[in-house]
C-alpha cells in the first residue's frame, strides 16, 4: 500500500482550502487590530499560527511523497505504511509567521529562533539522507551555545568563578537533554505535538501569571502550531496520521521549549520555586530520560556515550504504556493525563513556600515511583 492509497486525499485538500479562508481573514489588518485592541493578542497569535500550519501540512504531506521525504516502516517502528515526515516545516513556518506578523521579535529570541533554524534544516537533512549522532549532536551543542552567549542561562547558582561556570553547564545539560527527550517521545502518533501544547500551555500561564508577555505570547505560538499540526497527526477518526513530525520537527519544538523555560523567571526569591516549576512540567521527559539510561546500562544494552546516542529502540515510556495498555491511543492519552497532572502542579507551585513547594515535588516523585512499580510488576507478569 502506499502513501496515496493510505490517506484520505479528499480531507486534506478541504483542510487546505478552510485554512486559506480563515488565514486570509487573519491577514487582515482590520481583523488584527481588533484583536489588539480587545486585549486578546494571545487568541490572535493563536489562530494565526495554528491557521499558518493547518494550511501548509496537507501541501506538505504532498511535497513529502514527491520528494520522497516518507519515513519507511522497520521492525524498530510501529507504523506499518510510508508516512511523510515533513511536518515540522508547517510547524515552523505557522510560529515564526505568528511572531512576525505580529512584531514581537525581541532582541532575547533572535538566538532562540537563530539555533531552532538550524536545529530544524538539520533535522530534515536528517531525515532525507541521514546524519551521524555525533553531527546531530554538536549541532544541538552549537544552538545550545548561540542561546547562552547572549546570556539565557540557569541561575540555580549564585554569580561567581565557579557558580556562572556550573549554571553553563548545567544550561547546555538541561537545552540538549530536552531537545533530545522531546525528540525520543515522537513515536507514536499526536505525542509530540500534544506534549508541546500541553507543556506550552502551562508556561505560558505561569508566565502571564508572573507578568512575561514577551515568553507567554511565545508559548502561544507553540500551542496554536502544534494544534494545525495535530489535526493531521492524531486523527479523530482514529485512523493512522497522514504526517509525521521528524527529526526536524522535534528537535525545533523540543530545543524551543527548553529555551523558554531557561529564558523564564518562574518564581520571586525562591530559588526552590523557580527551579522545581519547569522541572514539573517538562516532568515526563526527564522521567522517560531518566529511566532508559539506567536501564540501557544496566542491561548492558549500551556502554558509552556513543553508543547510547546511536542505540534506538522500543524502551521507551509510550511503548512501554502501548505493551501495558494494548494500545497506542491509550498510550498516548495517559502520558497526556501525567502531564496534565505535574502541569498542574507547576500552576499551584507557584505560589507555595519552600514547605508546600518540597512537598508538591514530593507528590509528583511518588506518580513516579507508582508508575515504576506498576510497570515492574505488569512486566515480570507478562515474562518480560
Amino acid at each position: 500500500m502506499t502513501v496515496g492509497e493510505r490517506e484520505n486525499p479528499t480531507w486534506p485538500g478541504w483542510a487546505l482550502w478552510i485554512g486559506l479562508a480563515g488565514l486570509v481573514l487573519l491577514l487582515i489588518p482590520s481583523t488584527r487590530e481588533f484583536y489588539i485592541v480587545e486585549g486578546r493578542r494571545w487568541l490572535y497569535i493563536l489562530l494565526l499560527s495554528c491557521a499558518v500550519t493547518f494550511t501548509l501540512t496537507p501541501i506538505l504531506i504532498r511535497l513529502g511523497v514527491k520528494w520522497g521525504l516518507v519515513d519507511q516502516p522497520s521492525e524498530r517502528k510501529i507504523h506499518t505504511t510510508p508516512v511523510p515526515r515533513i511536518g515540522g516545516l508547517a510547524v515552523y513556518c505557522g510560529f515564526l509567521g505568528a511572531i512576525a506578523v505580529n512584531s514581537i521579535l525581541e532582541d532575547w529570541m533572535v538566538a532562540i529562533l537563530l539555533a531552532g533554524s538550524l536545529l530544524l534544516v538539520v533535522g530534515i537533512v536528517d531525515d532525507a539522507r541521514g546524519l551521524p549522532a555525533w553531527l546531530r549532536l554538536g549541532a544541538q551543542l552549537l544552538g545550545a551555545g548561540m542561546v547562552i552567549y547572549t546570556g539565557k542561562t540557569l541561575t540555580l547558582f549564585p554569580p561567581g568563578p565557579v557558580g556562572t561556570t556550573v549554571n553553563v553547564v548545567l544550561t547546555f545539560l538541561w537545552i540538549v537533554g530536552i531537545t533530545n527527550a522531546f525528540n525520543f517521545s515522537d513515536g507514536m502518533d499526536g505525542l509530540a505535538s500534544g506534549m508541546a501544547m500541553l507543556m506550552a500551555f502551562f508556561m505560558g500561564v505561569v508566565a502571564y501569571e508572573t507578568n512575561q508577555p514577551g515568553l507567554a505570547w511565545l508559548a502561544v505560538a507553540v500551542i496554536g502550531s502544534s494544534l494545525g499540526f495535530f489535526f493531521y497527526n492524531f486523527r479523530l477518526d482514529r485512523g493512522p496520521a497522514m504526517i509525521f513530525l521528524g527529526d526536524g520537527g522535534a528537535t525545533f519544538l523540543g530545543f524551543t521549549l527548553a529555551c523558554l523555560a531557561v529564558k523564564g523567571e518562574w518564581a520571586d526569591n525562591n530559588p526552590i520555586v523557580s527551579f522545581s516549576n519547569p522541572l514539573l512540567i517538562f516532568g515526563v521527559l526527564i522521567y522517560d530520560m531518566i529511566h532508559i539510561t539506567v536501564e540501557r546500562i544496566r542491561t548492558g544494552k549500551v556502554a558509552s556515550v556513543k553508543q547510547w546516542i546511536d542505540y534506538v529502540g522500543k524502551d521507551h515510556l509510550h511503548h512501554r504504556f502501548a505493551r501495558l495498555l494494548g494500545s497506542q491511543r491509550a498510550s498516548v492519552e495517559l502520558i497526556f493525563a501525567l502531564v496534565t497532572s505535574l502541569g498542574l502542579a507547576a500552576i499551584v507551585l507557584r505560589k507555595a513556600d519552600t514547605t508546600e513547594a518540597i512537598l508538591l515535588l514530593a507528590q509528583a516523585a511518588l506518580i513516579v515511583i507508582m508508575i515504576t512499580i506498576l510497570e515492574h510488576y505488569a512486566r515480570r507478569d507478562n515474562g518480560q
